[in-house]
C-alpha cells in the first residue's frame, strides 16, 4: 500500500524548534498527519525522526530507543537552563581543572545512574511543562530518575575565555571546554550531565553545543531533509514502513489469513521474538504486536493492512 506513509530523518538545524520542523514537513508533503519522536531543543542540531501518516503511530516507540550525542560542555559556570542560552547562576572559573581531572570522574556518570532532569525539560509538573514554569520565574524541582549512560567519552579538551558570553552577564576568566560523545537511554538529559559533571568538579558546568547523531537504528547517513531542504519546496524522501520496522524492531512474517486478522486488531496464535515485534506481509508493515502470558500475540499499534 502506497499512501505517503513513512519516516523522514531530518538533520535539524540550530534555531529551529522540533514543532517548526513538523510544520514545515506538513507543508512540503501536503498532509496534516505528521509528528516527531524525541524533541530537540532549538540550540541542538541533528537527527530528528519525523513520522508521516501511518508512521505517526510508531513515534512513541521510536522515541524510546537509545541515542548518541556529540556535545560541548563548558566548565567554570552554571546557568539557569544548564546551557548557554540561560542566565548565569554562578561563576567559578575552571582554573586548576584539566583533562586529567575530568577523565578521572567520568566513570561516576556511566552505567545506570540517578539523574535529576534539567528544570527546563518538557516534563509536566501539575499539568504544565517544567520549562514553561521556569520561564515564568517559578522554582521547579524534578524528581530523580534512573537512566543508562553506556558511553561518556572525552574527545577534546581546550581552554576558552568567557568574557561577556554567558547569558549576557559580564564575566572574565578561564573556562574549560570539553567535547564529549554520549551513548544513552531515552530520557537522559545531556544538559544534566553537563551540570552534574561541573558540580562534581566544583566548577559548575553548562552545555554550549549539542548534536544528536543517532536515534536507534537511524543516523545521519539516512538524512532526507536538512537546512537547505527545510528552506526549499521539494518534498523530502520517505523511509518506508518496512524499512523502519527492520531498523527498529524484531520482525515476523505473517500469513495472508493472519494479515486479515491483524487488520481487525485480533489476537494471533503466533510466537513472537520480542516485545514489541513488527508484523510484515509481502514487504508491508502491518502492525506492532506483543507476546502475552496467555500464549497469544496482541496488538500494540495496528497500521492499515497490506490487504484485507
Amino acid at each position: 500500500m502506497t499512501d505517503g506513509s513513512g519516516l523522514v530523518v531530518v538533520d535539524k538545524p540550530a534555531g529551529w524548534t522540533s514543532h517548526q520542523v513538523v510544520a514545515r514537513v506538513r507543508r512540503l508533503l501536503g498532509t496534516r498527519k505528521v509528528g516527531h519522536a524525541g524533541t530537540l531543543d532549538p540550540m541542538a542540531t541533528g537527527v530528528l525522526l519525523v513520522g508521516v501518516n501511518r508512521a505517526t503511530r510508531l513515534l512513541g516507540h521510536l522515541a524510546g530507543h537509545d541515542k548518541t550525542y556529540e556535545a560541548t560542555i563548558a566548565l567554570g559556570a552554571s546557568t539557569v537552563t544548564d546551557d548557554a542560552e540561560g542566565e548565569l547562576v554562578e561563576w567559578w572559573g575552571a582554573a586548576g581543572v584539566g583533562e586529567a581531572e575530568v577523565r578521572a570522574v567520568l566513570g561516576e556518570f556511566t552505567g545506570v545512574i540517578s539523574q535529576v532532569p534539567s528544570a527546563v525539560s518538557a516534563i509536566k509538573v501539575d499539568g504544565k511543562r517544567a520549562y514553561a514554569r521556569v520561564r515564568a520565574g517559578e522554582q521547579v524541582e524534578l524528581k530523580a530518575r534512573e537512566v543508562t549512560v553506556s558511553r561518556f567519552e572525552v574527545t577534546a579538551v581546550r581552554d576558552a575565555a568567557a568574557s561577556g558570553r554567558i547569558g549576557g552577564a559580564a564575566t572574565d576568566g578561564p573556562l574549560l571546554e570539553v567535547d564529549v560523545q554520549v551513548d544513552c537511554s531515552s530520557g537522559t538529559y545531556i544538559r544534566a550531565l553537563a551540570r552534574d559533571l561541573g558540580r562534581r568538579l566544583g566548577t559548575g558546568g553548562h552545555l554550549t553545543a549539542l548534536r544528536r547523531t543517532r536515534v536507534g537504528g537511524f543516523d545521519l547517513s539516512l538524512v532526507g531533509l536538512d537546512a537547505g531542504g527545510l528552506a526549499g519546496d521539494a518534498a523530502p524522501p520517505l523511509l518506508g514502513l518496512a524499512e523502519v520496522a527492520r531498523r527498529s524492531f524484531a520482525v515476523a512474517e505473517v500469513t495472508e489469513a493472519q494479515a486479515r486478522d491483524v487488520g481487525y486488531g485480533r489476537a494471533l496464535e503466533l510466537t513472537l521474538p520480542a516485545d514489541p515485534t513488527a508484523l510484515l506481509r509481502d514487504g508491508e508493515m502491518l502492525a506492532l504486536y506483543r507476546p502475552d502470558p496467555d500464549g497469544l500475540a496482541h496488538p500494540v499499534a495496528v497500521l492499515a493492512p497490506a490487504s484485507c
